[in-house]
């Protein structure tokens, strides 16, 4: 059964993705990872991805999964989507638009064409994940559609175990997460959830030149 782990340390929130991502790290000594690979979700996770890969001493690469904002709430995300394979949406959240999924056909599209660029932008040795586990890290989850994406598309390439770690989310898209992972680590899932940044002092956009100087970093490790 997958397990859902979280660890409630009295802390309100990190000062950024760095710290975030080192305090991350020291909740996943117990899992007992085998010769795990470290995936950052494009953009922000991926620093906080950094630090983990540090800790474990594990190879960074990049996973691209791009949400599809509701009209006028861009932050708000009815599904999303990688650069390959269809799109996952919330079917419950996009009636409560008034939508169908023709209504967001072009959205999809413009966000696919972004993971498709970011993908090739990112990209790195290729790593072969069998016999290994992958431990998808984002900066956290509200509603969790692009880290179930992302997880849907690592699951492809058959890990061992699959693990999602993030510093702090939302307790509802916690265990609606369950079923995607072998493992959920949350640190912080505090009741009155409203966003991510809420959790951080610096939530400054992560750059693509800031991935790819932590990419150029940590390339040695394999």
């Amino acid at each position: 059964m997958p397990r859902t782990r979280s660890r409630h340390s009295g802390a309100t929130g990190y000062d950024d993705r760095a710290h975030a991502g080192q305090v991350l790290a020291g909740h996943l000594h117990g899992l007992d990872l085998v010769d795990p690979v470290v995936f950052g979700l494009a953009r922000g996770g991926v620093p906080v991805a950094a630090e983990v890969a540090r800790e474990l001493g594990a190879p960074l690469r990049v996973c691209v999964a791009r949400k599809i904002g509701a009209p006028g709430q861009p932050e708000l995300a009815l599904g999303a989507v990688t650069a390959h394979g269809p799109p996952g949406y919330d079917h419950g959240l996009v009636r409560s638009f008034g939508l169908d999924l023709d209504d967001l056909a072009a959205a999809c599209e413009r966000e696919r064409a972004e993971a498709a660029r970011r993908e090739h932008l990112y990209h790195g040795e290729p790593v072969e994940l069998a016999g290994r586990d992958a431990v998808l890290v984002d900066d956290g989850l509200a509603t969790g559609a692009t880290a179930r994406a992302a997880l849907r598309m690592l699951a492809e390439a058959g890990p061992r175990h699959l693990v999602l770690a993030v510093p702090v989310g939302s307790p509802e898209s916690v265990r609606a997460l369950r079923g995607e992972a072998d493992a959920v680590v949350c640190v912080l899932q505090p009741v009155g959830f409203a966003a991510v940044g809420q959790f951080y002092r610096d939530f400054a956009a992560t750059t693509d030149e800031e991935i790819n100087a932590l990419l150029t970093e940590l390339g040695e490790q394999r």
